[in-house]
């Protein structure tokens, strides 16, 4: 995607020009790489004013774990788990606010806290009133692919045409164009050889035209090809958020935001001249 303005509900981002990193903080018991580290108020927000500090340019805040296996909550308990933080944030600081979550009654709460982007990992298909919500509050989205069933022919070309499917829900709810993320969901009903093909083949989503966000960071992908523990994977992380950004990654969503920082700016001084 060349220089264009993405509109996030009053905020806005210049992408083509660099790229952008999204801090997650997981306010949840049980998320696979840092549950339970920042699960209450003080400690989240504590992060999250870490990593703003470190240079992200959003905060990705989630309730509920997504991890295979997790264990579902329910939106009260979700949203008990992200408001506070939520409001702390988009009340005291500049920081783009993005939430993480699969509900659309989550996401109309976070939202009318001051949240600016939902971040589903269903791509606006599981729950039919996520994306009219989403277009009421003129919000950003983040469609990501998902799938329950790990078969695909050519796991690509389906996660393309999932994600047209999801910008025609989007567009049809009112969701501006301009407002749209694309994430291919590495990690979510696909295997290791369907993750390492889509980040080989990334720069095929370019087709859609859309700024694409991936999210690898410390992901199962990295533990398996180097045989390292979840928090031993910085060094794998690293290497796909340069990849990604090599191949057409717009927004890098990550957990250690100082080291990717670092990663991303030198990587888009060699790719953005």
């Amino acid at each position: 995607m060349d220089s264009e303005v993405l509109e996030l509900r009053g905020k806005r981002l210049l992408i083509g020009k660099k790229t952008y990193i999204m801090g997650i903080l997981n306010m949840t018991p049980d998320s696979f790489s840092d549950g339970g580290q920042h699960n209450t108020y003080e400690k989240g927000i504590e992060e999250a004013f870490k990593m703003i500090k470190e240079g992200a340019d959003i905060i990705d805040v989630g309730g509920e774990s997504s991890r295979p296996g997790y264990i579902p909550v329910d939106k009260e308990e979700e949203l008990k788990r992200i408001l506070p933080s939520v409001k702390d944030l988009c009340s005291n600081t500049e920081t783009i606010v993005s939430v993480d979550t699969m509900k659309a009654y989550v996401a109309q709460k976070a939202l009318e806290a001051g949240a600016h982007i939902i971040n589903d990992i269903w791509g606006l298909q599981r729950e039919p009133d996520m994306a009219r919500i989403i277009a009421d509050y003129d919000a950003g989205v983040v469609i990501m692919h998902n799938k329950d069933i790990a078969e695909y022919k050519d796991v690509v070309k389906e996660v393309i045409e999932f994600l047209k499917k999801s910008i025609e829900i989007g567009e049809k709810a009112g969701i501006k164009r301009n407002s749209m993320i694309i994430d291919p969901g590495i990690g979510f009903g696909k295997t290791l050889d369907h993750n390492l093909e889509v980040m080989n083949r990334l720069n095929e989503l370019k087709c859609l035209g859309l700024p694409i966000l991936i999210g690898t960071s410390r992901k199962s992908m990295i533990g398996k090809v180097l045989n390292l523990d979840v928090n031993e994977r910085i060094e794998g992380t690293a290497a796909t958020v340069a990849a990604g950004i090599v191949k057409g990654a717009d927004i890098v969503r990550v957990h250690d935001v100082k080291e990717m920082v670092r990663v991303a700016k030198m990587t888009d001084a060699m790719v953005r001249r």
